[in-house]
């Protein structure tokens, strides 16, 4: 009976640490978050004055606090996390922004540890020497997690970043100029993919109702390959430019390409032409306007 008994309390005791923890995190909050608003990664970020710092580490301590009371102090998807998230986001994105990389970073997390367990030491100082042991333990696998919480939340705003930034490089690498009144033209360079290839439908559709123009040229003389999958993209283009009551002619098939959509068997119901300059020479044919050589006698383009 007494070692049923026993098994019966260990659940108990198991949770009394991590109650412990919560309960001590939330009567020493402002001594924490004064002890941490020395160390570099709150010194360093919030530079108005040492009581943003402060109240910034006011907000990480309750969140700590609630995830030690919830007993998921290993789980970085605690619901406690949820309100510092987008803080520690910006921690983080400042100090990657000074240069640090993830590794420093993770030391800078990690040393608001040791002022945090320091305390509690103090804190329980009367308590058994068992007991000490295992809060203390708590106290650093829930430091460990707000460690990792920083890193995934670093990782993410960071690649949201880069998907910004990509989006940005796609749209500026893919102009659409105004050749003549009616004739828009966009002059492809690189790899095209679905993603560049949606941008690019886009854009363009855009500029033809903008312009209201009635030719758009797809000059593809900077595309390095043409397979299928290229060939389908540019015909989705060509018949979105179609149902929008334009014309649209590619520019630009060189040799090796013209012989890579034969080998491919591709056929490609759109008015070609083989570089630019040619496609807006039938675009203005075919608005009944011409180039006449300047030494011609001419005044030039009617």
């Amino acid at each position: 009976m007494p070692e049923e008994q026993t098994a019966a309390e260990q659940p108990a005791e198991r949770a009394v640490p991590v109650t412990e923890v919560g309960a001590f995190l939330s009567r020493r909050r402002e001594q924490i978050a004064q002890r941490w608003a020395d160390e570099t990664l709150f010194r360093v970020v919030f530079t108005v004055s040492r009581d943003e710092a402060v109240e910034a580490g006011r907000g990480v301590v309750d969140a700590l606090a609630r995830v030690a009371v919830s007993g998921r102090v290993e789980d970085t998807d605690s619901a406690g996390f949820a309100p510092v998230r987008e803080q520690l986001a910006r921690m983080a994105a400042a100090r990657a922004r000074a240069g640090l990389s993830n590794a420093q970073i993770s030391r800078e997390v990690d040393a608001l540890r040791t002022p945090a367990v320091n305390l509690l030491v103090t804190d329980l100082a009367e308590a058994p020497a068992e007991h000490l042991r295992e809060c203390a333990t708590t106290l650093t696998a829930l430091m460990g997690t707000l460690r990792l919480v920083v890193l995934e939340t670093s990782l993410t705003e960071g690649q949201a970043l880069i998907d910004r930034q990509q989006l940005q490089l796609t749209e500026v690498a893919t102009p659409v100029i105004r050749l003549w009144d009616g004739i828009v033209a966009v002059p492809l360079i690189g790899t095209l993919d679905s993603a560049r290839s949606q941008v690019v439908m886009e854009t363009l559709l855009e500029s033809v109702v903008d312009q209201q123009a009635r030719f758009a040229i797809l000059d593809i003389t900077g595309v390095p390959t043409v397979d299928s999958l290229v060939a389908q993209h540019l015909m989705k283009t060509v018949a979105a430019v179609r149902l929008m009551g334009a014309e649209c002619v590619v520019s630009g098939i060189r040799p090796a390409i013209a012989q890579t959509i034969v080998h491919l068997g591709l056929d490609l119901p759109v008015v070609t032409r083989s570089n630019l300059a040619d496609a807006l020479a039938y675009a203005l044919h075919r608005l009944g306007a011409g180039i006449v050589p300047a030494g011609s006698g001419g005044a030039g383009t009617r």
